[in-house]
């Protein structure tokens, strides 16, 4: 028998280097995965570049190149991106910016580039579209607030170009920096000098903002700027049901991995309690995933608590949290028909609390698949799998000829 649909679990960041406060082992290595362990012993393992050897993966990038979109080919930035996951519908051309509410002091320095972490800030992002105007640009623009402090931007209008810096300083104490063009073109003057006006109106209006009076009030930071960065045009992509023949769907609280998945037609599925974090309904994932390979034939399902444990540097804290979220895997078991894949899409070790170049563990189990002699899922064990070493390129091919859906090359 082959299975027929197919579950792409990607665990974020889970891979890892030794880790001391683990004994030298990673937090895979370290945790109790009996789940992960039973799928490693009934599937096939391997290890994986989500690029290629040597290349440190953005989370962007590399989901691109896992879904079979040579990031080479198709990615221009990260704004355009996270701009569709909040639930602007980019068109080619666009121009999309990745943002941050931040709180800046009476001189404009910057005190916190996160406004204590703020959330809720749908008041604001209404506030400034609703006040803010760039028509002397001749551009409509759309901002709405994603997770937490995030929120996204989106320029449409004639003659703007992705080319312009970051008004972000990556840190407290300073102002932040003009928006300037990277090359010497109308199209970036014209969207730097639109910048720097949006942000010329919009503090003013967020710092008399009823909801930053009430939190000066209360002595929480103020969410009184807006740091914006990852600019980029947005391309032209093939759908994912005209490349592979396959519907779909994404599981995420990443609006960046929600944007990826919405713009190559995936159908976003939301889940109550999902927050990207180690607090995160797991349970309620998993089972939304299960739900939706009854109608459709591909989930892209992201969990990420891992990687911000990575982040931070905490090894134990990561570990634990993989024990979790094998222990919610538990009914992937009984999945029938159904080909369960599991990675991750970049490493982020403890040690560097950023990504890496580290192949990351790679399993695939379900009806018909060559099983080999890997009983532990993890970036050791798996690398002596009958996958062997692949480009995460490779991956939709290994996926579609495994369920039947390639095509022969040649007679």
């Amino acid at each position: 028998m082959t299975a027929r649909k197919v579950l792409l679990l990607v665990i974020d960041g889970v891979s890892d280097r030794p880790c001391r406060e683990l004994g030298g082992l990673t937090p895979l290595q370290a945790a109790r995965t009996p789940v992960l362990d039973r799928m490693a012993a009934e599937g096939v393992s391997g290890i994986m570049d989500p690029i290629s050897p040597g290349i440190r993966p953005g989370s962007d990038t590399s989901h691109l190149s896992l879904l079979g979109y040579p990031p080479e080919k198709y990615y221009t930035g990260r704004g355009p991106l996270e701009a569709e996951g909040t639930g602007i519908r980019m068109e080619p051309g666009m121009i999309g910016f990745r943002c941050n509410y931040a709180t800046v002091d009476e001189s404009g320095r910057v005190v916190d580039r996160r406004a204590g972490r703020i959330h809720h800030t749908g008041t604001l992002s209404s506030a400034v579209e609703d006040n803010v105007n760039l028509s002397s640009f001749g551009i409509e623009f759309i901002l709405r607030s994603g997770v937490g402090h995030r929120a996204a931007l989106a320029f449409r209008g004639e003659g703007l170009g992705a080319c312009v810096t970051s008004n972000d300083p990556k840190r407290e104490g300073v102002y932040p920096p003009p928006f300037t063009p990277l090359r010497d073109s109308a199209a970036d003057r014209k969207t730097a000098d639109a910048l720097n006006e949006f942000i010329r109106q919009a503090v003013p209006l967020l710092t008399r903002h009823a909801l930053n009076r009430e939190r000066k009030e209360q002595g929480l930071p103020m969410a009184n700027t807006i740091l914006i960065r990852g600019a980029g045009q947005m391309g032209t992509f093939e759908s994912f049901t005209e490349r592979y023949g396959l519907s779909g769907s994404v599981i995420s609280a990443a609006t960046l991995i929600t944007g990826i998945g919405t713009t190559i037609g995936l159908r976003y599925v939301p889940v109550a309690g999902a927050t990207g974090s180690a607090d995160t309904n797991l349970d309620g994932k998993v089972k939304a995933a299960l739900d939706e390979l009854n109608e459709q034939d591909f989930v892209l399902l992201n969990i990420k608590g891992a990687d911000e444990a990575g982040h931070d540097g905490l090894a134990i804290e990561k570990k634990n949290f993989i024990e979790q979220v094998d222990t919610a895997l538990e009914p992937l078991l009984d999945a029938r028909d159904r080909l369960i894949v599991v990675c991750a899409d970049h490493s982020t070790p403890c040690s560097i609390r950023d990504h890496s170049a580290d192949p990351v563990p790679l399993v695939i189990r379900g009806d018909g698949v060559r099983t080999d002699a890997v009983t532990q899922f993890d970036e050791i064990a798996c690398a002596q799998g009958g996958l062997n070493r692949i480009s995460g390129g490779a991956l939709m091919p290994i996926i579609c000829d495994l369920i039947n859906r390639t095509k022969k090359y040649g007679a």
